[in-house]
């Protein structure tokens, strides 16, 4: 079954009126248990090095410094996510290095699985390029908030409208397989801000407006075919007043 599929058997499937009236509205701090549920995270902080280029869904390592340096962090970080839940990643070595670490701090138990969906933005053959060459190398005009236009393509590359559209089908997937479960992703800046374009039904270059940072958490819902999003970029694991 392909996720179009998937989707329309959702969609069949929705609530009636009466059972809409019984969705769950967010009265209380705490979320009510058997909705399907997504926490989106954001891998942590990669090298010094790498953040001086453009490097996209290539491989980079994280800043071995600042895991060791946020050991307090992660730990209020997996304490926040729940239990039981599924645990999914992008397959990026920062996305599944992050995962690991989560996992073996709060001693889950859970098995991680893989989703290509997740990853970053392929820049193609503009990947690893510093963002000054980058931006010389754009045929499109692009906002102040990223380097590149949402419907631009590098060549042999994906635009973010791309992202959109697997992202989409990902948590469409994970929507059906995972039903009235928590799902944990653990994913990337560009595939976070797609999945929030996609559940808003708002276009990919609207979703550039959207912050997403580091070991930050998203949370969203998928009730009666319907999305809702509940937390976005999330900090409050860092202790120091942040939302």
């Amino acid at each position: 079954m392909d996720s179009g599929d998937i989707k329309d058997d959702l969609v069949k499937n929705r609530f009636s009126v009466n059972e809409r009236q019984r969705i769950p509205f967010l009265d209380e701090p705490g979320l009510p248990t058997g909705i399907t549920r997504f926490w989106l995270v954001r891998h942590a902080l990669v090298a010094p090095a790498f953040r001086e280029i453009m490097y996209g869904n290539g491989e980079v390592p994280l800043c071995s410094e600042t895991l060791k340096e946020q050991e307090s962090i992660y730990k209020a970080l997996v304490d926040s996510l729940p239990r039981p839940a599924y645990w999914v990643s992008s397959p990026l070595k920062r996305a599944r290095h992050t995962a690991q670490v989560l996992l073996d701090k709060g001693k889950f138990g859970a098995v991680l699985e893989e989703d290509s969906r997740l990853g970053e933005q392929s820049l193609g053959t503009w990947n690893g390029l510093s963002y000054e060459d980058f931006c010389l190398k754009r045929e499109q005009e692009s906002s102040d908030l990223w380097a590149l236009s949402a419907t631009e393509c590098p060549p042999q590359g994906e635009s973010l409208e791309d992202v959109l559209k697997r992202v989409g089908a990902s948590l469409e997937d994970w929507a059906y397989k995972n039903a009235g479960q928590e799902t944990v992703m653990i994913s990337h800046g560009g595939a976070i801000r797609m999945a929030l374009a996609y559940v808003l039904g708002i276009s990919a270059e609207a979703a550039l407006r959207f912050t997403i940072q580091n070991l930050s958490v998203t949370v969203i819902e998928h009730i009666a075919g319907q999305w809702r999003v509940v937390r976005v970029n999330t900090l409050s694991h860092f202790g120091d007043g942040s939302l």
